[in-house]
């Protein structure tokens, strides 16, 4: 075997024991950030000891908090290992200054200045929760989420209603505004009012999986729901599982607390089974078809495993697919490297979906509001 194949793969192995001692100290590290790490590595040179530790720095570590249990950790495992017996080049202290109102800064308004020769770097919790996996994420994280998905745009383009409006200039004879407009004028109709079709946002329509594989996603996702049907119209929502479970009341009042609280008591199959079909087909039957789904964003936030008969999906699916203006799946499992759509459920919707997403994440629900607002 070359030397320089089995220094690479010797490398590669020592990369993810590294990721793995960190995971062990507490230091929350995706598969992702794993993967990051690698290729800047890669760049940087593996001989480089400054080059290693920012190079983890940036990609294995997201909060502030973890940078003693990073350093401790990369002195016990990475230099020892690429430079045994030598001193540990200590790098040169860098001073995180939280991104926040009134905070880092001096009586002149500059950023405080730290002691030394030290770098300071201007460190945003936004963009940090913003790249974490929800199924990392603690409660008191998953409430600043709730916090950054209020802000999120989910508007999108109107669409033309039945309902009237006065035009202008032409459309519909408007014969009564006409008559009335001619009794100013003894009876002579010396100007013509006109009708055309008003506009209205096109509804929304959220199908959130709460089965069992779901239950690290479907935590952080009812939150994004509740955003939604609080920061604009015509949004329902409903739960998938073992049965269909309409939400859109439970999530309407704007106390995020009390409207999860009620969710959770309307759902009796939380982390349940999964029949992601037949709840499709009752959703079809009872309220899609009919008419709530026509000219409607629908959007299904699931993993795509379902226990019931994939025919039944694929007829579903593309039963909605027909009366809805748009078709959108959010996939939380689609981040991981290497997936493939080979769940039995989810390869029998695809064909059917007009966008395939990710959603483990809050940067993946902000492609989703820009995939709602897209005509």
């Amino acid at each position: 075997m070359p030397v320089l194949a089995t220094v690479e793969r010797t490398l590669d192995r020592h990369l993810v024991r590294f990721a793995d001692a960190l995971r062990t100290a507490g230091v929350p590290v995706p598969l992702v950030s794993t993967l990051d790490f690698g290729r800047a590595v890669a760049e940087v040179g593996a001989d480089r000891r400054d080059g290693v530790y920012w190079a983890g720095r940036a990609t294995l570590v997201h909060r502030p908090e973890d940078i003693p249990l990073y350093d401790e950790v990369f002195e016990q495992q990475w230099l020892g290992a690429i430079d045994r017996g030598r001193p540990v080049a200590v790098p040169s202290p860098v001073t995180l200054l939280l991104d926040e109102p009134g905070g880092g800064h001096n009586d002149e308004g500059d950023p405080e200045a730290p002691d030394g020769d030290a770098l300071s770097v201007r460190f945003s919790r936004a963009e940090v929760l913003s790249a974490r996996d929800f199924a990392e994420c603690s409660d008191d994280e998953l409430a600043e989420l709730h916090e950054l998905m209020a802000r999120l745009r989910l508007v999108g383009e109107s669409r033309r209603c039945r309902r009237m409006r006065p035009s202008p200039w032409s459309g519909r004879l408007d014969l009564r505004r006409t008559v009335r407009a001619a009794l100013r004028t003894e009876g002579e109709a010396l100007t013509r009012r006109y009708l055309e079709p008003g506009e209205r946002p096109r509804r929304l329509v959220l199908l959130l999986d709460v089965s069992g594989s779901m239950e690290a996603y479907a935590r952080a996702l009812i939150r994004f729901v509740h955003a939604a049907i609080v920061g604009r119209r015509d949004v329902e929502a409903f739960a998938l599982g073992t049965r269909l479970t309409r939400l859109t009341r439970e999530l309407s009042t704007r106390d995020p607390d009390a409207a999860l609280a009620r969710a959770a008591d309307a759902v009796t199959d939380w982390s349940g089974g999964t029949r992601l079909g037949d709840g499709l087909r009752c959703f079809n039957d009872a309220w899609g078809v009919r008419g709530m789904a026509r000219g409607a964003v629908v959007v299904v936030l699931s993993d795509g495993w379902d226990r019931g008969d994939p025919a039944v999906m694929s007829e579903q699916m593309q039963r909605l697919s027909r009366v809805a203006h748009k078709v959108v799946w959010v996939n939380p499992l689609k981040a991981t490297p290497g997936y493939a759509p080979l769940a039995q459920g989810m390869a029998a919707a695809l064909p059917h979906v007009d966008e395939f997403l990710e959603g483990h994440n809050l940067e993946s629900l902000e492609h989703l509001a820009r995939a709602i607002i897209r005509e």
